[in-house]
């Protein structure tokens, strides 16, 4: 078996630390973007590492949950799925005023918390 998840792993990293930077300059919407995107990769280094292949090109955080067959508690599970939701909306906004609205400071510093026990649950799962 190759180490190529542990790449995917350093960058899930480096991308929860950019989330908490976005975050604390106020940018908000990227800050669950880059939360998103960390347990993206987290996600797609598990399914290398279980699954012996290159993950797929995809952003479905529950598409990748279902590939490798495995199941989170009822609140990481509940997280995932609307951070899954918030993918489109921070990655391609139809209006920035709203969306800025919409992921205040307070929002997403919850967003952030859930996002780092997340990417931990993640982690135990190798």
């Amino acid at each position: 078996m190759n180490n190529k998840h542990l790449e995917w792993l350093k960058q899930a990293d480096y991308d929860i630390d950019t989330a908490e930077f976005m975050h604390n300059g106020s940018r908000c919407f990227y800050s669950v973007f880059m939360c998103h995107l960390a347990i993206e990769k987290a996600l797609k280094g598990l399914y290398q590492f279980k699954l012996e292949e290159v993950p797929p090109k995809t952003h479905n955080l529950v598409y990748l949950l279902n590939k490798i067959d495995i199941k989170p508690d009822e609140k990481i599970g509940k997280f995932i799925i609307k951070l899954n939701e918030a993918n489109i909306a921070t990655r391609y906004p139809d209006n920035i005023a709203i969306l800025q609205s919409n992921y205040t400071k307070q929002v997403t510093a919850e967003i952030l918390i859930n996002a780092k026990e997340s990417l931990e649950w993640i982690k135990k799962q190798f």
